[in-house]
């Protein structure tokens, strides 16, 4: 048998199966964290360093991580256990430690190969594994970072050119550009709390209370769920304070009524067409889509949306996410529950996500 290597230096991931194969044979832990293998005979995935008995080669397969391992049918090794510690693997601190550089630099572009100069990764390696273990590209990461920060400086008072500068983004005029994109809005009109954008709504009576459906020219903005029309009214003075609000209860428009029918009946409606006008950090966006994903009538847990979207240790950041939707129903956070099945916190209350999943399940 060979003798395992205890040490536990960061080394790169393998270049090849070969290499791969040696790191097996000698139970090398270094190699934890940087890939699995999997054992055809068996349909099970084991860490390098699991001190099983070896299989033979021509029944293994390598994968860059578990994700990939259990996406082609196999299952974790019970003795080794490869997803037991992935936060501890040095792969993983290296991306940690990657993560940490951007924050600390969130008000300038990093260079990939800066940041992969700083893990001890290779720029190929760092771009693979931080897109599997954070759920997008150190460039996305960055861009998100800047945002947050833009936005940030924009409520704290900076003008626009100052929050500009301060987030790193260069200049004005590429703010303005993507400003759509970025915050549904001009940053000025961001700036002052959603002053100068025009918000339409509709208030109407539903099976679950008073429901509210607010647009813009560009789509939904909001739907809030309340008991009487002063309460949802309030919701949405609070989320847009400075924007103009026109209430409009014609019936005819296609949005507004495209929602409430999802609202009345879910199992036979359809929200394909409805184009919406949300603002979200970039995770936040990740885990709307992923709830946006559920189909009617089933739920997920926390946990299934964390790994949804490859962040299986986000559990907490899916649930703030899930509280800070503004477009109920739409968006269906009332599809995610806890581990048991009982219903969690809900922002429009326990009692209505309760009646939205019944009637959703038929």
């Amino acid at each position: 048998m060979a003798t395992m290597i205890s040490h536990h230096d960061t080394i790169a991931a393998p270049r090849s199966d070969g290499e791969a194969w040696r790191a097996v044979e000698q139970r090398d832990t270094r190699y934890d964290g940087q890939f699995v293998y999997a054992v055809a005979s068996t349909m099970v995935y084991c860490r390098p360093s699991c001190p099983s008995r070896r299989p033979s080669r021509a029944n293994v397969s390598f994968f860059a991580d578990c994700d990939d391992a259990e996406r082609s049918g196999y299952r974790a090794c019970l003795r080794c256990q490869p997803r037991r510690d992935e936060a501890d693997s040095p792969n993983a601190k290296a991306i940690q430690a990657a993560r940490a550089y951007l924050d600390h630099h969130a008000g300038r572009a990093v260079p990939l190969a800066e940041l992969a100069s700083r893990t001890g990764l290779s720029v190929s390696h760092l771009q693979r594994s931080f897109k599997r273990v954070v759920g997008m590209s150190p460039k996305a990461y960055q861009d998100a970072k800047r945002l947050s920060l833009f936005k940030s400086r924009l409520r704290a008072g900076d003008t626009v050119s100052r929050a500009t500068y301060e987030a790193g983004f260069g200049s004005s005029s590429r703010v303005y550009e993507r400003s759509d994109a970025m915050l549904g809005m001009t940053p000025a009109s961001f700036r002052r709390g959603g002053a100068g954008v025009h918000i339409t709504y509709t208030i109407v009576e539903a099976p679950i209370g008073r429901v509210l459906v607010a647009t813009t020219a560009r789509g939904v903005c909001a739907v809030e769920l309340g008991s009487s029309d002063s309460a949802v009214e309030r919701a949405l003075r609070a989320d847009f304070p400075h924007a103009t609000l026109e209430r409009n209860d014609e019936p005819g428009r296609t949005w507004v009524r495209a929602v409430l029918e999802r609202v009345r009946r879910p199992r036979q409606s359809s929200l394909a067409s409805i184009p919406l006008d949300v603002d979200g950090t970039a995770f936040q966006m990740r885990v709307w889509k992923a709830l946006k994903e559920i189909p009617v009538g089933e739920s997920r847990s926390y946990q299934d949306v964390a790994e949804s979207i490859g962040q299986p240790n986000a559990t907490r950041a899916v649930a703030r996410a899930c509280a800070t939707n503004r477009i109920a129903v739409v968006i269906p956070c009332h599809r995610v529950v806890r581990a048991d099945g009982g219903s969690a916190g809900y922002k429009w209350g326990v009692e209505r996500k309760r009646r939205l999943l019944d009637e959703e399940a038929g």
